[in-house]
């Protein structure tokens, strides 16, 4: 009985997805459950398990886009397990590996194993558009079967440009990830759409960075988890978000949606590019349920296994920037929402306080916000509650009590 394995809905309002890559060759043995494929959706990279165990059959090449509820593949799953093979791998890693070595058997400048006539033969289509760029046949790598190079080699193919020297320089056209064309799409739109504009401060982070100096060790000993910063400035991003609510909601049309409840977006680097998870109800959290979040979503960015669900519905974002070294920038708001607040690097800077020069541990802060529904007097006095709450975070964030709220 032959299996057709479709795409699944990777979520709603998502119609097609691209196959980033097989974890398995065409005539391979699979079993039950085994990842098979990576594919991109323009929210994220999900893996494809095997419905069934059998002999498959691919029906799209890597970097194809199929639409949701397409054929994918085939599996017969009468097909017995070849005889003295390996079991087949259960985890995406090990079929990975599988395949890199077969590919590490063919040598990249003469095929010795499975050479055939159409070895660094072009097809017509190819041929012709080698023949345009003036680049000979013989310079390319075949991806097609049996090493024949296909229209889409010829297409990505670059002339070499040559040094003085006469070495060849190569440039290579990378085609973006359906997540990162997504991200594109919606950065570009924001700038179009919105009526962006960003307002800038300064926090002094001494007393954060004495806090933690005093109780890090404990907290981690007893929570099993670090005392960052970023639950110092969801909490006091929470806090704003209270006091100015058009900061965290959203325009409909032309309707203004507003929530009483803040879930907040945080921007972390995974493998396929930026993703912003979202810690859910932020202001019935604590400092170390804040932290147990972070840490929970940014491992699961990480390993690639963040999902759709968890990216989706936040109210406002916090981006990080200095992590990188960032002094200053301008995020751009994550649609729909109408703000994000940037932070940047920690810097001992010359400050005055009390009429005398100190050196301070000092952060520029920026809050991007949307004109159309934030006035100045709501994102200056947004940021400038941040401020307060991070520059006095026993008395506003902890009540005066740092070991009740950090629960020591």
């Amino acid at each position: 009985m032959i299996l057709e394995m479709k795409v699944p809905s990777p979520g709603e309002s998502i119609t097609e997805v691209e196959i980033a890559a097989w974890l398995v060759k065409d005539g391979d043995y699979v079993e039950k459950d085994q990842p098979i494929a990576e594919v991109d959706s323009d929210k994220a990279t999900l893996e494809l398990p095997a419905e069934e165990s059998g002999i498959i059959t691919l029906k799209a090449e890597e970097g194809d886009a199929v639409a949701v509820g397409a054929i994918v593949c085939l599996i017969d799953m009468d097909a017995k397990k070849p005889v003295g093979s390996e079991q087949s791998s259960v985890n995406s890693e090990k079929a990975s590996e599988k395949i890199e070595e077969k590919q590490a058997e063919k040598p990249i400048a003469s095929s010795v194993v499975e050479k055939t006539y159409a070895s660094g033969a072009a097809s017509p289509a190819a041929k012709k558009i080698l023949t345009e760029k003036g680049i000979v046949p013989s310079e390319i790598k075949g991806t097609g079967r049996d090493g024949r190079i296909t229209k889409d080699d010829a297409v990505k193919a670059v002339p070499s440009m040559g040094s003085s020297a006469g070495e060849k320089r190569n440039s290579e056209k990378i085609k973006l990830s359906m997540l990162r064309r997504k991200v594109a799409e919606r950065l570009v739109s924001v700038k179009n759409e919105t009526a962006m504009l960003t307002t800038f401060n300064e926090v002094d982070m001494k007393p954060i960075f004495d806090l933690r100096n005093e109780y890090k060790e404990e907290f981690k000993a007893k929570h099993n988890v670090g005392l960052g910063f970023m639950s110092f400035f969801t909490l006091a991003v929470v806090r704003a978000l209270k006091m100015y609510p058009d900061v965290n909601s959203m325009m409909d049309g032309d309707y203004k949606i507003a929530h009483d409840f803040q879930d907040i977006s945080i921007a972390v680097s995974g493998p396929k590019g930026l993703m912003v998870p979202v810690i859910r109800n932020a202001e019935n959290l604590t400092f170390k349920g804040v932290e147990n979040e972070v840490k929970r979503l940014a491992i699961r960015a990480r390993d690639g296994q963040i999902t759709i669900d968890e990216m989706t519905g936040g109210t406002f974002t916090i981006t990080n920037g200095g992590v990188f070294g960032s002094m200053l920038s301008t995020p751009i708001i994550n649609p729909p929402q109408s703000g994000i607040l940037g932070m940047h690097n920690i810097v001992e800077r010359p400050v005055a306080i009390n009429g005398e020069v100190v050196i301070r541990p000092i952060m520029y802060v920026a809050l991007s916000y949307d004109h159309r529904i934030i006035d100045g007097r709501e994102s200056v006095g947004f940021l400038v509650a941040v401020k307060e709450a991070l520059e006095n975070p026993i008395e506003i964030l902890m009540d005066n009590n740092p070991k009740k709220a950090l629960e020591l």
